[in-house]
């Protein structure tokens, strides 16, 4: 198992959740809701900055066929943006399906609301790292695939409102 802290993100529309390993990578935590948008990256970025993380796994949505869709096209560009903007710190791809449900039945009955969702979010994203280091832990290699900042195919356009770069 490679050492050092990791980053855990679920990208959302209107938020993005964000979880943090400790440095064995044995366990991961919820950090904080970041607000989809203007800023969002740099938020990232101050976050990988203080927790000196040395990798970021992003949550690919995926249906159950394992098909990509629509959400998975935005998972994809959101971690190309957060890629350019965190390199050389490598960001990489990892199936999420079933996360938010996991999340949701894991916080059940607790909060109501727009708090739980924003709480959902962050616990969404310790269920992505989680398996994330679990994978590792018993394959012995890096999960999910590598995200290449250099790609400009995938991200035909950086819309307004989608998060700064």
């Amino acid at each position: 198992m490679r050492r050092g802290v990791r980053l855990g993100i679920d990208p959302g529309d209107a938020r993005i959740g964000v979880a943090r390993s400790d440095p064995s990578g044995v366990l991961a935590t919820p950090v904080e809701t970041v607000r989809r948008g203007k800023g969002d990256l740099r938020r990232i970025h101050q976050i990988l900055t203080e927790e000196e993380a040395v990798e970021v796994i992003v949550g690919l949505p995926r249906s159950m066929s394992g098909s990509e869709g629509p959400a998975a096209v935005k998972a994809r560009e959101f971690a190309v943006r957060l890629s350019r903007r965190i390199a050389p710190v490598p960001v990489r791809l990892v199936d999420e399906r079933l996360t938010t449900v996991t999340a949701t039945a894991m916080l059940r009955d607790q909060r109501k609301g727009a708090k739980q969702r924003a709480v959902i979010d962050q616990v969404a994203a310790v269920v992505i790292l989680q398996q994330a280091l679990e994978v590792e832990r018993t394959t012995g290699l890096p999960p999910g695939e590598v995200v290449d900042h250099e790609v400009t195919a995938v991200v035909a356009e950086d819309t307004a409102g989608q998060g700064d770069a």
